[in-house]
This record gives C-alpha cells, sequence and structure tokens, in this order.
C-alpha cells in the first residue's frame, strides 16, 4: 500500500510547495486585501484603452482644429496624440503617475482622452492675468517642462494646460514645480524617449 501511493503523495507534496514558494505572496496572502489589486484586469483594460486612442485620434496640431473646439459638442472628447505615435509604456506610466491629482477635477486623468467641455473650460482661462508672484511660479514651469511650456507646440493642447496651469496657481496655490510635474506627466504629443526627458 505505501509503495501504491507514494508516488501520488510526493508529487502533490512538490506541488504543493511549487505553489507555496513560487509565489508565497498569493498563496499566503502576506498583503491585506485593501492593498492587493489584480494586476491583470488593470493592464488589459489600459491596453484595450491605448488600442482605441492610438487608432481612433480626432485632434491635430493645426489652428483650425484649435478654432474648432469652441463649436463642438461639450460631450464630444478629444483623443489621440498630436505629433508621434503613442507609445503604450509611456502612457501608462501617465495614467497612473496622474492618479494622485484625482481630486482635483481640472486635471485630466488621462492626457490622450479629454472631455470637450473641460477643454474649453481651460482654454477660457489661458489668457487670465497672474500676480507677479504667481507669474513666477507659472514662469517656472515654462522654463523647467520637458516641452519648455504646456505642450511642444501652440496647438489646442498648449491652450488647454496653460489654462490649467493658471487654474492650479490661482485656485490651488501650485509652485511652478508641481505644474511642471502636471504638464510633463500630461504630455500628449505621442512617443516616449523623444518627448519624455523626466
Amino acid at each position: 500500500m505505501i509503495k501504491r501511493f507514494s508516488l501520488p503523495i510526493l508529487i502533490a507534496i512538490l506541488a504543493l510547495g511549487y505553489f507555496a514558494f513560487a509565489s508565497p505572496k498569493r498563496f499566503f496572502n502576506f498583503s491585506s486585501p485593501s492593498r492587493e489589486a489584480p494586476a491583470g484586469p488593470v493592464n488589459v483594460v489600459l491596453a484595450a484603452q491605448f488600442d482605441y486612442l492610438s487608432k481612433n485620434g480626432n485632434s491635430s496640431c493645426s489652428a483650425s482644429f484649435k478654432d474648432s473646439i469652441a463649436s463642438m459638442a461639450d460631450t464630444e472628447r478629444l483623443r489621440g496624440s498630436c505629433c508621434s505615435p503613442m507609445s503604450i509604456h509611456r502612457y501608462s506610466e501617465q495614467v497612473k503617475d496622474l492618479r494622485k491629482f484625482a481630486h482635483i477635477p481640472e486635471i485630466p486623468s488621462d492626457p490622450y482622452d479629454i472631455e470637450v467641455a473641460l477643454a474649453k473650460k481651460l482654454m477660457a482661462v489661458y489668457d487670465v492675468e497672474l500676480s507677479s508672484e504667481q507669474q513666477k511660479a507659472y514662469d517656472y514651469a515654462m522654463e523647467h517642462s520637458s516641452e519648455k511650456g504646456p505642450c511642444c507646440c501652440k496647438c489646442w493642447r498648449w491652450y488647454v494646460y496653460g489654462g490649467l496651469g493658471k487654474i492650479l496657481i490661482q485656485q490651488y496655490g501650485f509652485t511652478g514645480e508641481q505644474v511642471t510635474d502636471v504638464w510633463n506627466l500630461s504630455d500628449g504629443c505621442g512617443g516616449d524617449s523623444e518627448h519624455h526627458h523626466g
């Protein structure tokens, strides 16, 4: 009897040992349930969003497109990159890191998928004057951001994120460093290393 059941028992013990030591956190659940989030489903959703936005962009860098935003329905969305093709690596970094600003409704959670209503609101305050101290913060962001401004060129994004920078400084007390961080994470030019230097 011992010889008959020794092989299955040995296989069971080896299998148990493999699963326990190959992934101890999952097997013994060392992390708390509130902190543990399955990576798979999140990555699938992000990949699907990237696939859609990278293939269905509707924005451009042209002045005519910027001017056309005013006549768009508020529920429409501005999607895709302006200059270079989107990078899944950079895109996932941006979306993840922008979550720290989720409590500020004016900051788009996805720089490649922006509601027209929000874009209109931000563009409307682009020409608002700042105090001398506030202007110093804005000038700091202009000098230190990766694109040396809200975007790589004066397209609709420049005015949207330029307006956002002023709102963040005036209403939320952001420093130049904080605005720089938002602008860098919100870079919608596309690409990866060619636009991101942080």
